[in-house]
């Protein structure tokens, strides 16, 4: 089997123990394990297996009296909040056959109890078969416990993300801070970079451990072995672990294939993160549809049009949302692909025309009409199959598709996309001809405009993805000196000022500022806890101004203007992309290969005073890159094109751990505990 055929495989094959244990079972599953089944063929899979029911991982659930099998699958530890919830729903359920899963390996749930030596055997787990037991009130009931990893959702055949790790981020200074902290003086890190495993906290360790084991089974039945490399901090410690994984060594001795795999910090660039630049349909869709609730990328599509009901108060949340996955069809996914990689224009004219030829098809009358594609044009189309259930049957996912564009087109929220584009130019341009300070001081009159209603219409959350896009820009734009630093701290006090009144004046909180508050109306948000908030972000953001710091050669993603050109964002992965696939195989200082053992690190050292060449990205015929912390859509085209203008020859396949949309970013970078995500205790 292809290394490329073999990946195709790999989500579905890891499904297939836990649907080898669901038959006759009610299945309780948490939000991240439920998100990578919807993009492998949804809850369909588990039924046709022969589950009974499906149901949320809450202990507000339970089996009926009549479901004596249950099948728990998590994405967490099995210890503390995680085993909790499944003391709880078997308490309250009367089951005498309960089969756990967990994406957590067992090696790693022995660090996870303070265990270094490595015991023969599962005991942790046997332990917890016990523990099952003893809830079920019986110890002659069956328990099983194992290991599945069922991470990986497949949202096209060269892009898989990673939903159990969507919160995983790169490390910032105000992280370092909190690391040296609990360090004597002497033994204090000097950058992220010199950071080593060790010296994180138990949950980063343990989650980035369990990811380097979800790739090492990866490889393992692609028959593949690695080079690792990697860019930024975060990606480093990630590649370092999987380079001297003992498991991934023994494989590599063996294993007939060989991939590249380069793992890229996002915080290194976060101007392509939070811009508003993608030409790009998906990233509107994902941007302007809510969520599907307990899902990190996909959204809600609403079905109304596809019946005889009127919008109304009563027929609201009548019907199930469809959804971008298309699992079934091949059409589907085709055209699902394109509105992922294509430019917007194309995909939506794509979208016409798969709905054209799937009325065709099934001969209703379709009224052509050449020319400008519009939102009502689609809904045309679309609402010629509500009367005929085989036809919408048969075509459900193009279907869907098609009423995602075309909601996504007519949206009122698409106004403020443009408008944020306008402000990021603007910054930009900014950025050639002034320094930092001067920039952000062009931030106060948009702050204060949008708070008393006149000009510009952005909302708290929007003006936080913009000081995100300038500060991830700014440093080589503005590198200034003492005196300028001054000045931006200046402008910051202001800028903070500014953002605290117009805080406390909302009528109501976004999700987003609620979080970084930690208050949910406005009436309790005082002065004083909107001010500590910002400042705390503003910190926060001076990390992402310096995150490219340790970088030689892609210090910077600006290019500035002259009189002739105006200035340009130059993103960081086509900058690392074109170094892969330079047709001089140069070294680059910034794409550090991790080496697994002695033979490599002698490599290594005899290539300073002998001619031995040192394993390059471009050497394998497959290269995986890795994104971790998330990867636009506008990038999965920009990768495809940098590909294609090199005729490498090389199969690009995209991982990360989440598909990004411009909101994420302030959440990912202001909200979450980078140094302890949760993995269930």
């Amino acid at each position: 089997m292809l290394p490329t055929d073999g990946l195709v495989c790999f989500p579905g094959q890891t499904w297939e123990k836990v649907l080898s244990k669901v038959k006759k079972a009610v299945v309780f599953m948490d939000d991240r394990c439920s998100e990578s089944l919807h993009w492998n063929g949804g809850a369909a899979l588990l039924f046709e297996a022969g589950a009974r029911n499906i149901k949320q991982f809450s202990s507000f659930e339970a089996g009926a009296q009549n479901e004596p099998k249950a099948v728990f699958v998590v994405s967490t530890v099995l210890k503390g909040r995680t085993a909790d919830i499944i003391k709880d729903i078997i308490s309250l359920s009367h089951f005498q056959y309960c089969v756990v899963f967990t994406t957590v390996p067992h090696s790693i749930h022995l660090l996870a109890n303070n265990v270094s030596a490595d015991l023969e055997g599962n005991p942790v787990f046997e332990q917890f078969e016990e523990k099952l037991c003893e809830w079920m009130g019986d110890m002659n009931y069956t328990a099983e416990v194992m290991h599945a990893p069922v991470v990986f959702a497949p949202l096209t055949q060269h892009l898989h993300i990673l939903p159990a790790f969507s919160d995983l981020f790169p490390l910032l200074d105000v992280d370092l801070e909190s690391i040296n902290e609990k360090r004597p003086e002497k033994k204090r890190f000097g950058s992220l970079m010199d950071v080593d495993l060790h010296s994180l906290p138990p949950e980063l360790q343990i989650q980035i451990k369990t990811l380097v084991s979800t790739l090492n089974g990866l490889f393992e039945f692609i028959s593949t072995r690695e080079e690792s490399f990697s860019v930024g901090p975060m990606s480093r410690l990630i590649a370092t672990e999987l380079a001297n994984l003992p498991q991934a060594k023994n494989r590599r001795k063996t294993a007939p294939n060989k991939a590249s795999v380069v793992f890229v910090d996002r915080t290194l660039d976060l101007t392509g993160a939070v811009g508003h630049h993608g030409d790009n349909l998906a990233e509107k869709i994902l941007s302007v549809l809510p969520q599907l609730p307990g899902h990190v990328t996909d959204v809600q599509v609403d079905m109304m049009e596809l019946t005889h009901l009127k919008q109304t108060t009563d027929t609201k949340g009548i019907l199930a949302p469809g959804c971008l996955a298309q699992n079934q069809s091949a059409t589907a996914r085709l055209l699902w692909e394109t509105m992922l990689v294509a430019k917007q224009k194309e995909a939506v004219i794509e979208v016409r025309r798969q709905l054209v030829e799937a009325a065709s098809k099934e001969n209703l009358p379709i009224k052509m009409s050449l020319g400008r594609v519009t939102a009502e044009q689609l809904c045309s189309y679309v609402q010629l199959f509500r009367d005929s259930w085989g036809a919408l049957e048969s075509h459900s996912g193009v279907l869907q598709l098609g009423l995602a564009a075309a909601q996504a087109l007519r949206h009122p929220d698409l106004q403020r996309w443009d408008a944020c584009l306008a402000f990021e130019r603007l910054l930009l341009q900014a950025l050639g001809d002034s320094d930092l300070a001067g920039v952000l001081k062009q931030l106060l009159p948009l702050i204060k405009s949008s708070e008393s209603g006149t000009g510009s219409d952005l909302s708290m959350d929007d003006l936080l993805v913009l000081l995100v896009y300038v500060y991830s820009v700014a440093k080589e734009a503005c590198p200034g000196g003492s005196e300028e630093e001054k000045q931006v701290e200046k402008v910051e006090q202001e800028l903070i000022g500014a953002l605290t009144l117009r805080l406390t004046r909302e009528s109501t909180l976004s999700p987003l500022v609620q979080e970084i508050t930690g208050v949910l109306c406005p009436e309790e948000l005082t002065m004083e806890c909107a001010h500590s908030a910002l400042e705390s972000m503003f910190g926060t953001l001076r990390g992402v101004a310096r995150a490219r710091d340790h970088l030689k050669n892609f210090r910077s993603v600006f290019t500035s203007g002259d009189g002739t050109h105006q200035a340009t964002y130059r993103p960081l992965l086509k900058q690392v992309l074109e170094e892969i696939f330079h047709s001089d195989r140069r070294e680059c200082p910034d794409i550090e290969h991790m080496s697994g053992g002695l033979t490599e690190l002698l490599k290594t050292g005899f290539s300073m005073f002998m001619k031995v060449s040192r394993p390059h990205p471009s050497d394998h015929p497959l290269l995986f890159l890795f994104l971790v912390g998330g990867v636009t859509p506008s990038e999965l085209r920009l990768i495809r094109e940098v590909v294609s203008t090199h005729k490498s020859g090389t199969q690009v396949i995209i991982m990360s751990t989440r598909l990004l949309r411009p909101s994420d970013v302030p959440r990912l970078l202001f909200n979450i505990d980078r140094l302890r995500p949760d993995i269930g205790v």
